[in-house]
């Protein structure tokens, strides 16, 4: 066997098995997926609040805004499904987003017009 034929029959000691590592996503647990999901978004609307390591750097209202409203609606919708002991902690997440938001607001919106808050309800800190 030639040195060529041997290094493409056994994996490299230096690369990782990527077929080990993942899972198929039939796999996932929906309550898994739909948490991920939701703390991408919130990460994500962290960021473009001013609030990552960067400051003002990333921060960007708008995308914010959108943000936060799809995770409001993904909250809503999924709770039922994932139950309140999942559902809780992210409730808690949107609604510090959503006070962030109104902080970082020039103009803040009414009372029950914030990002968000057609799902929610009005936020109050």
């Amino acid at each position: 066997m030639s040195d060529a034929t041997s290094q493409h029959e056994s994996p490299s000691a230096d690369r990782p098995d990527f077929d080990t590592m993942t899972r198929d996503i039939a796999d996932v647990p929906a309550v898994e997926v739909i948490t991920t999901v939701a703390v991408h978004l919130m990460s994500a609307a962290a960021v473009n609040l001013g609030l990552a390591e960067e400051g003002d750097q990333h921060k960007d209202l708008d995308e914010a805004r959108k943000l936060i409203t799809a995770l409001a609606g993904l909250i809503t919708a999924g709770a039922p499904e994932i139950g309140s002991y999942h559902a809780a902690p992210l409730r808690d997440g949107l609604k510090s987003l959503q006070l962030a938001f109104r902080e970082a607001s020039t103009v803040p919106d009414a009372p029950g017009e914030g990002p968000g808050e057609k799902f929610t309800g009005a936020v109050h800190g």
